[in-house]
C-alpha cells in the first residue's frame, strides 16, 4: 500500500488528510495519507524514506516549503522560478520537488473572477507560499508588493502599507488561523479600503480579515486545487473530481 504525507511544523488545523483520502477512494487507490508534524532537522529523514520506496509522495507546508528544497535532487522549472516547494514525489529513486500552491492560487482568481490585470497587489508575508502567490498574480499582470513585519529589498512595512492604494491585498501569514482565530494580519481601515481581498487561510473559512473586508475569498479551494494537482503528479493521470464533490465530502461546518 502506498504511503503519503503533509510535512509541516503544525497540522491541527489541515484538511489534507480528508481531502486525499476522498481522492484514494474516488480512483480505487489503496493508500494511505499522514499528517506528519515533523522540526527541521527531521525533513532528510524523511526524504530519505522517500527515495527508500517508504513513502511515494509528500505535500509540504509551513515553514517549511523553502527550506525542503536543498534536500531534493530535482527541482522543475516551475518551482524554481517561484522558490519554493509544496509538492514532493520519487522517480528512479530521486527525490523530485514541484509547486502546486501556483496553480491553485491560479485556479482561485478564475474562480472567483479576481482581475489582477495590472493591478496593485500587496501580498501578506514573504514565506513560501507567498512566492507562489506572487508568480501567479504575475503572471496574470499584476504589478506586486510583498508586505513584511521585517523588510528586506523591495518590501514594504506594514506602517506604509496604510498609506498605499491597494487593489488586491492576498494574506499569506498564518496570522488569523485556527486556533488563533479573531485576529487580522492588517487593520479593519486596510482591510475595507482593497479592492478584492484574499485569504488563503481555509480554517476557519472565515477569518478576522475577510471579515473585515466583507470578502469570501478564502483558502479552501487553492487547497482543494492544488491537492488534486498534486494527486495528478504522484498518480501520473488527469483527475476530474468536481470540487463540490471534495468540500462535500470534507463537511466543513
Amino acid at each position: 500500500m502506498k504511503q503519503y504525507g503533509l510535512l509541516g511544523e503544525k497540522l491541527s488545523h489541515s484538511y489534507s488528510k480528508i481531502i486525499h483520502s476522498f481522492v484514494f477512494q474516488s480512483l480505487h487507490q489503496e493508500a494511505t495519507y499522514s499528517l506528519l508534524e515533523c522540526k527541521e532537522e527531521e525533513l532528510e529523514k524523511y526524504i530519505e524514506q522517500l527515495k527508500q520506496g517508504y513513502y511515494s509522495g509528500f505535500n509540504v507546508t509551513i515553514p517549511y516549503k523553502k527550506t525542503i528544497m536543498q534536500y531534493l535532487d530535482c527541482i522543475d522549472e516551475k518551482a524554481k522560478a517561484i522558490g519554493s516547494v509544496n509538492t514532493v514525489y520519487v522517480k528512479n529513486g530521486k527525490a523530485y520537488g514541484t509547486n502546486t500552491d501556483y496553480d491553485g492560487f491560479l485556479e482561485t482568481l478564475k474562480y472567483y473572477k479576481v482581475d489582477v490585470q495590472n493591478k496593485e497587489c500587496y501580498i501578506l508575508g514573504t514565506g513560501g507560499a507567498s512566492l507562489a502567490v506572487n508568480q501567479a498574480l504575475q503572471d496574470l499582470g499584476g504589478i506586486c508588493h510583498f508586505v513584511s513585519r521585517t523588510p528586506k529589498k523591495n518590501d514594504i512595512s506594514y506602517k506604509e502599507l496604510e498609506t498605499k492604494n491597494i487593489d488586491v491585498l492576498v494574506n499569506t501569514t498564518p496570522v488569523g488561523m485556527f486556533p488563533n482565530v479573531g485576529v487580522s494580519p492588517v487593520s479593519k481601515e486596510i482591510a475595507e479600503k482593497s479592492g478584492k481581498v484574499i485569504d488563503i487561510i481555509f480554517n476557519p473559512l472565515e477569518t478576522q480579515l475577510l471579515k473585515d473586508a466583507h470578502s469570501k475569498i478564502n483558502g479552501l479551494y487553492m487547497l482543494v486545487m492544488q491537492a488534486l494537482k498534486a494527486e495528478e503528479i504522484w498518480q501520473g493521470q488527469s483527475i476530474s473530481i468536481p470540487y463540490e464533490a471534495v468540500v462535500a465530502y470534507i463537511d466543513i461546518k
